[in-house]
Protein backbone atom coordinates (compact mmCIF):
# COMPACT_ATOMS: atom_id res chain seq x y z
CA UNK A 1 0.00 0.00 0.00
CA UNK A 2 1.60 3.64 -0.88
CA UNK A 3 0.81 6.50 1.56
CA UNK A 4 0.90 9.87 0.81
CA UNK A 5 0.77 12.77 2.95
CA UNK A 6 -0.42 16.13 1.09
CA UNK A 7 1.31 19.69 1.31
CA UNK A 8 -1.98 21.54 0.98
CA UNK A 9 -4.88 20.75 2.31
CA UNK A 10 -7.93 20.40 -0.01
CA UNK A 11 -11.33 20.56 1.61
CA UNK A 12 -13.72 17.10 0.83
CA UNK A 13 -17.27 18.91 1.09
CA UNK A 14 -19.48 16.59 -0.22
CA UNK A 15 -19.81 13.31 -2.36
CA UNK A 16 -19.15 14.75 -5.84
CA UNK A 17 -15.85 16.61 -4.72
CA UNK A 18 -14.95 13.15 -3.09
CA UNK A 19 -16.13 11.11 -7.01
CA UNK A 20 -13.68 14.16 -8.87
CA UNK A 21 -10.73 12.83 -6.59
CA UNK A 22 -11.16 8.97 -7.31
CA UNK A 23 -12.50 9.29 -10.72
CA UNK A 24 -9.31 7.98 -12.08
CA UNK A 25 -9.82 4.87 -10.60
CA UNK A 26 -12.70 3.72 -13.13
CA UNK A 27 -9.98 3.12 -16.30
CA UNK A 28 -7.85 0.37 -13.78
CA UNK A 29 -7.61 -3.38 -14.62
CA UNK A 30 -7.57 -4.79 -11.42
CA UNK A 31 -9.39 -3.51 -8.28
CA UNK A 32 -7.57 -0.36 -6.91
CA UNK A 33 -8.48 0.50 -2.93
CA UNK A 34 -8.24 4.29 -1.68
CA UNK A 35 -8.89 6.04 1.23
CA UNK A 36 -8.81 10.22 2.02
CA UNK A 37 -8.24 11.04 5.29
CA UNK A 38 -9.78 13.76 6.97
CA UNK A 39 -10.06 16.32 9.54
CA UNK A 40 -13.21 17.27 11.39
CA UNK A 41 -13.36 19.99 8.74
CA UNK A 42 -13.49 17.73 5.82
CA UNK A 43 -10.11 19.05 5.15
CA UNK A 44 -8.03 16.03 3.46
CA UNK A 45 -4.72 15.08 5.49
CA UNK A 46 -3.61 12.32 3.22
CA UNK A 47 -4.32 9.67 0.88
CA UNK A 48 -3.92 5.82 0.81
CA UNK A 49 -4.23 3.36 -2.01
CA UNK A 50 -3.93 -0.32 -2.41
CA UNK A 51 -3.74 -2.98 -5.34
CA UNK A 52 -4.71 -5.84 -5.97
CA UNK A 53 -3.60 -8.76 -8.53
CA UNK A 54 -7.23 -9.66 -9.48
CA UNK A 55 -9.78 -7.85 -11.21
CA UNK A 56 -12.28 -8.97 -8.83
CA UNK A 57 -11.29 -9.23 -5.25
CA UNK A 58 -9.36 -7.30 -2.53
CA UNK A 59 -8.87 -7.93 1.43
CA UNK A 60 -9.63 -4.66 2.79
CA UNK A 61 -6.91 -3.89 5.31
CA UNK A 62 -8.76 -2.42 8.25
CA UNK A 63 -5.56 -2.34 10.55
CA UNK A 64 -3.73 -0.47 7.96
CA UNK A 65 -6.61 1.87 7.72
CA UNK A 66 -7.08 3.04 11.44
CA UNK A 67 -3.38 3.38 11.73
CA UNK A 68 -3.19 5.60 9.23
CA UNK A 69 -6.70 7.70 10.79
CA UNK A 70 -4.80 7.81 14.12
CA UNK A 71 -1.28 8.51 12.72
CA UNK A 72 -3.05 11.72 10.85
CA UNK A 73 -4.91 12.43 13.66
CA UNK A 74 -8.35 11.99 11.52
CA UNK A 75 -11.87 12.89 12.42
CA UNK A 76 -13.22 10.93 8.97
CA UNK A 77 -12.39 8.71 6.50
CA UNK A 78 -13.58 8.23 2.82
CA UNK A 79 -13.36 4.94 1.18
CA UNK A 80 -13.55 4.45 -2.55
CA UNK A 81 -12.56 1.25 -5.03
CA UNK A 82 -13.22 0.07 -8.43
CA UNK A 83 -15.51 -2.31 -10.49
CA UNK A 84 -12.82 -2.99 -13.30
CA UNK A 85 -16.37 -4.95 -14.51
CA UNK A 86 -17.77 -1.48 -15.42
CA UNK A 87 -20.87 -2.01 -12.98
CA UNK A 88 -20.39 0.31 -10.14
CA UNK A 89 -23.26 -1.16 -8.07
CA UNK A 90 -22.14 -2.46 -4.47
CA UNK A 91 -21.33 -6.67 -4.32
CA UNK A 92 -22.88 -8.51 -1.16
CA UNK A 93 -19.00 -8.59 -0.12
CA UNK A 94 -18.94 -4.40 -0.86
CA UNK A 95 -21.51 -3.86 1.56
CA UNK A 96 -19.94 -6.73 4.09
CA UNK A 97 -16.45 -5.01 4.10
CA UNK A 98 -17.88 -0.91 4.21
CA UNK A 99 -19.93 -2.24 7.98
CA UNK A 100 -16.58 -3.88 9.36
CA UNK A 101 -15.03 -0.65 8.27
CA UNK A 102 -17.42 1.61 10.03
CA UNK A 103 -17.59 0.11 12.91
CA UNK A 104 -14.06 -0.29 13.59
CA UNK A 105 -13.19 3.23 12.96
CA UNK A 106 -16.41 4.32 15.26
CA UNK A 107 -14.83 2.52 18.16
CA UNK A 108 -11.88 4.99 17.72
CA UNK A 109 -14.44 7.60 16.67
CA UNK A 110 -13.70 8.44 13.48
CA UNK A 111 -16.45 8.46 10.82
CA UNK A 112 -16.61 6.28 8.02
CA UNK A 113 -18.23 9.50 5.73
CA UNK A 114 -18.66 7.72 2.64
CA UNK A 115 -17.34 4.59 0.29
CA UNK A 116 -17.76 5.19 -3.48
CA UNK A 117 -17.60 2.75 -6.01
CA UNK A 118 -16.11 4.26 -9.12
CA UNK A 119 -16.16 2.21 -12.34
CA UNK A 120 -17.22 3.19 -16.07
CA UNK A 121 -20.92 2.81 -15.64
CA UNK A 122 -20.29 5.42 -12.89
CA UNK A 123 -19.96 6.12 -9.29
CA UNK A 124 -21.87 4.77 -6.77
CA UNK A 125 -21.94 6.19 -2.98
CA UNK A 126 -23.01 3.80 -0.45
CA UNK A 127 -24.23 7.48 1.84
CA UNK A 128 -26.14 8.01 -1.20
CA UNK A 129 -28.09 4.80 -1.17
CA UNK A 130 -28.65 4.84 2.50
CA UNK A 131 -25.96 2.06 2.96
CA UNK A 132 -24.07 4.22 5.61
Amino acid sequence: MALEALDAPRRLADANAAGALFACLADESVEVMAFVYLDAEQRVLGLRHARSGSASRLVLPIREIAADALAFGAAAVVMAHNHPSGDPNPSIADREATRLLARALETLEIRLVDHLIVATGGIVSFRSLGLL
